[in-house]
């Protein structure tokens, strides 16, 4: 699909859904839009021991959402417009499973960033059964790049 194709689809999610963002995408159709558009960037709203010990994504802006044991980012506005200072590029966010990216892709629209996308289901994906991510959905069971720290 080419950048038009999938934004268009990201936009379309948004308007169905309400989204107070400008849209969102599943994983396979968020590394397709980062390998169709040299200008579109990733933004890992993890924290930091989720990075270490559970994965990274190659290539994505590692900016925490929340801080471990502190609560939300202070500098999560400063931090990712030092990162991305064009504010009309297409930014992804993704997080475990779809809701701090949610919140940063909302943050982010609220900061004049016309083109934030959520990752749906995110890195891990939702919960299986039996309480375990990485089985139903997500980046990893997609069979996305990613890499163990």
């Amino acid at each position: 699909m080419t950048t038009e194709t999938l934004i268009a689809k990201a936009r379309e999610a948004a308007r169905a859904q309400s989204l107070p963002f400008a849209g969102a995408l599943t994983p396979a159709d968020s590394h397709a839009l980062l390998q169709a558009g040299a200008d579109t960037v990733l933004v890992d709203v993890r924290t930091q021991a989720e990075w270490n010990y559970v994965g990274r994504i190659p290539n994505a802006i590692e900016i925490e959402w929340n801080q471990y044991p502190s609560g939300r980012n202070p500098e999560f506005a400063a931090q990712l417009g030092a990162a991305v200072p064009d504010r009309t590029r297409p930014v992804l966010f993704i997080c475990r499973s779809g809701g701090r990216s949610a919140a940063a892709a909302e943050a982010a629209t609220a900061l004049g960033y016309t083109q934030a996308i959520n990752v749906l289901e995110g890195f891990e994906g939702d919960l299986d059964g039996s309480g375990r991510r990485n089985t139903v959905s997500g980046w990893r069971k997609a069979g996305l790049p990613w890499s163990q720290s």
